[in-house]
């Protein structure tokens, strides 16, 4: 096996070739697929292992954009990993042990692309263990709200974390000298990754000599949106020896969760990474809609990633889900609307719009209003290409209703917003739909860049791809 050091990631992604895609119609979609590796547990991985006492093996990685902006930044401050079969194996001798100086005139620059799950666990580590950094990324990114993180971090961090615009976006500047408060308060209603960024820097924070090994208390504020990632971080966190509580409570007015991180760090382990569940959401939502049968290996009800649950809509809409030991088929179309609440599976909401364009009556999202700041507007972008196709769309504050004629949708040019969802969600619209072409398809490279390949080797017959005019 071939041993080398992580790639750095090139500054370039936003200058992708642009070229459209268009997957061919056909019968029935009947076959077996493994997604890759979650990016939702490589990356949150990643950190925990970043600063793990000793040597630390993750396999079946995701190797994609997100996580080689992830790999790389960790690279930069100091952290020595090399990766093996084709990088989906990343060995990590020994985490990262010393504090970089944060008195240094100028900062440490990380560059993270368009990967939210990077710049908010890095800006709650990094703070956590000091230093000087500035993070940056895509102009995207630079729209994308981390004002509620950084707030958070700005209470408990032994000197100053900032955003340079005016509407609390990246770029982000610390530094400090690690963490001098052991609670924190952070409203839970518009990421689950700031709550999640916070609780893998706890146990460095509660290591900073400012705090000397005292017990850090999160206070999430409101609703807690996406609950399954936050039992996910636990879950790793609890992988790499971390003490982790989740308490649910309530005061006079709304719920309220705590999370008790108790001091102690890390340890190193060697962890495997399950198939990324919203990547497979993409396949089931095939055999959906095409009436066909597509197994998803590696992938179980009780997987850590709550993106399973999409199977459960899909029971919903007339589908037959069958349960196996290492996998879950579904299979028949999905013939009836639904109305349903995707708060906690909201990553698999555009693939969920696709399919209600093939069922009988309307379908109805609700619970998702945070989907409007991920990597495009995630329901106003959505119900555009959409209508594009022919479909009624009402846009609603926390979702949107969809119905449409199956007979009486017409092939379009899609825009995909340089989000890797919505380019992979809206392909699959083309199976039933001639001429429906999606622009920009390589931005799948951000999570899933080789979905197109193992979509068409799942069809057993090819895309057809042009140049843009």
């Amino acid at each position: 096996m071939a041993t080398d050091q992580p790639n750095p990631p090139p500054e370039e992604f936003q200058l992708r070739a642009v070229s459209t895609v268009s997957v061919v119609p056909g019968g029935p979609v009947n076959g077996s697929v493994q997604p890759p590796g979650s990016k939702s547990l490589t990356n949150r991985a990643l950190i925990c292992a970043a600063t793990a006492k000793g040597a630390t093996r993750l396999t079946g990685a995701l190797v994609s954009e997100d996580t080689e902006v992830m790999l790389h930044s960790l690279s930069k401050v100091g952290l020595s990993a090399t990766t093996e079969d084709a990088g989906t194996t990343i060995k990590i001798n020994q985490g990262l042990q010393a504090r970089l100086d944060s008195h240094s005139d100028d900062p440490l620059e990380l560059y993270i692309a368009n990967s939210g799950t990077s710049i908010r666990f890095l800006s709650a580590m990094l703070s956590a263990i000091g230093g000087h950094y500035r993070l940056r990324g895509l102009p995207r990114m630079h729209k994308r709200p981390i004002g509620d993180l950084a707030r958070s971090i700005g209470d408990v961090i032994h000197g100053s974390i900032t955003t340079e615009s005016s509407d609390d976006c990246p770029p982000v500047l610390i530094q400090g000298q690690g963490w001098q408060n052991n609670e924190i308060h952070v409203a839970g209603s518009v990421s689950s990754q700031y709550l999640s960024g916070l609780m893998m820097a706890a146990p460095l924070g509660c290591n900073s000599a400012n705090l000397a090994n005292q017990a850090v208390l999160i206070h999430v504020r409101g609703e807690l949106v996406s609950r399954p990632y936050i039992e996910m971080t636990a879950s790793v966190m609890r992988a790499f020896g971390a003490s982790v509580q989740l308490i649910d409570a309530r005061d006079s007015v709304e719920p309220v969760l705590i999370v008790k991180v108790q001091p102690g760090g890390y340890e190193a382990t060697c962890y495997p990474i399950e198939p990324d569940a919203s990547a497979a959401s993409y396949f089931w939502a095939a055999a959906a809609i095409t009436g066909g049968s597509v197994t998803v290996k590696g992938l179980t009800p009780d997987a850590l990633q709550g993106d399973v649950g999409f199977c459960r809509v899909l029971e919903k809409m007339g589908c037959r889900l069958t349960l196996e030991s290492q996998s879950m088929t579904i299979s028949g179309r999905a013939r009836r609307g639904v109305d349903v609440d995707m708060n906690h599976i909201s990553d698999t909401v555009q693939t969920l719009a696709v399919v209600a364009l093939f069922a009988e009556g309307p379908t109805r999202i609700r619970g998702v209003a945070h989907n409007r700041y991920k990597e495009t507007d995630r329901i106003g972008d959505l119900a555009t290409e959409l209508r594009r196709l022919g479909a009624k769309v009402e846009e609603h504050e926390d979702g949107l209703t969809i119905e449409a004629d199956s007979e009486q949708l017409l092939g379009s040019v899609i825009e995909t917003y340089d989000d890797h969802r919505m380019a992979m969600s809206l392909s699959l619209a083309g199976l039933r739909i001639p001429g429906v072409q999606i622009s920009n398809p390589s931005c799948t490279a951000k999570t899933y860049p080789n979905f197109f390949a193992d979509l068409e080797q799942l069809l057993g017959r090819p895309h057809q791809w042009s140049s843009a005019q």
